[in-house]
């Protein structure tokens, strides 16, 4: 048997022909398709003939696999991008460095967690006694190598920073950052 297909508009028709005849006494194929196992297949495609710009109107082809919609939008506008949402997965642990007139604080923290990883501070015990000064270059030194340190007894090789609007990376952040990146951390 020879199945055809057929195009046909009102003043055009075009006959197709293929064949799909497979004999009882044969195994049917090993092909999983779909148009495989449907040996007698008969089509036929209708298509009205009207001039060009009216198909258009009629026919409105939408996005099916679009990420947001207009209306998706309106309703939620303060929706996360997928980067905002996928990052503190790509890149889980942050590093936060904080300055004030009288200390060094530096922690690292998981963000998905919010487990503190490793902490370091001029304010702590052990540090607030043996450093002259509390807020220099070397109290800078001392707080990176010790946030390395910590973090490497933690298993975290790899961490990221993200600096904060109208942050720049020099002074004394670019001396703890790059004593962090000397000790062996990796920053992404």
């Amino acid at each position: 048997m020879e199945g055809v297909f057929s195009i046909s508009t009102s003043s055009i028709s075009i006959p197709l022909s293929s064949r799909f005849t497979y004999p009882s006494c044969q195994p049917k194929p090993s092909s999983l398709s779909w148009s495989s196992s449907l040996p007698n297949l008969h089509l036929s495609i209708t298509i009205p003939a009207t001039p060009f710009p009216n198909r258009l109107k009629d026919c409105t082809v939408s996005a099916a696999w679009t990420r947001r919609s207009r209306g998706e939008l309106a309703k939620r506008p303060n929706r996360k991008s997928w980067k905002q949402r996928t990052d503190m997965y790509m890149r889980p642990f942050l590093l936060d460095v904080f300055f004030s007139k009288r200390f060094i604080h530096a922690k690292v923290m998981h963000r998905n967690t919010s487990k503190v990883i490793s902490v370091a501070s001029t304010n702590a015990k052990d540090l607030r006694y043996s450093l002259p000064s509390l807020t220099d270059d070397n109290a800078c030194k001392v707080i990176g190598k010790l946030i390395a340190e910590r973090s490497m007894e933690a298993d975290v090789f790899a961490m990221s920073f993200e600096p904060q609007r109208n942050e720049r990376i020099e002074g004394k952040l670019g001396i703890v950052l790059d004593t962090i990146k000397e000790s062996g951390i990796i920053f992404y």
